[in-house]
């Protein structure tokens, strides 16, 4: 069975950072892209970052590029988000989700991130 477990989210002031974890299992973790999604109260999900299964491409929605850094270690079965220069934008209810065949086909329960002075 599947599973994706995120940690790491919490209370921050504007300017600083967090480390999102989502550890993996039930499946070949690195046979898969991986994604992190957020979700603001009152808004829809937003795609935030995408790491190819090998780790070598990664890609970023503008609003984060440059202050998120998304990676993995395929060893551990875990995904990695670094948030830096947080703002109060960015808080959100934080799911790692496993790539699947043009859909997220499996998600996690969520960290929240909340970033507020």
């Amino acid at each position: 069975e599947v599973h994706l477990v995120e940690s790491g989210g919490g209370l921050v002031r504007p300017g600083g950072s967090l480390r999102l974890s989502c550890v993996a299992s039930g499946f070949t973790f690195g046979d898969h892209d991986m994604s992190w999604i957020r979700q603001a109260p009152g808004k829809g999900p937003e795609w935030v970052s995408t790491i190819m299964n090998g780790g070598a491409a990664a890609y970023y929605t503008n609003a984060v590029k440059g202050r998120f850094t998304i990676s993995r270690d395929n060893a551990k079965n875990t995904l990695y988000l670094q948030m830096n220069s947080l703002k109060p934008e960015d808080t959100a209810l934080y799911y790692c989700a496993r790539d699947g065949l043009g859909m997220y086909d499996y998600w996690g329960q969520g960290t929240q991130v909340t970033v507020s002075s």
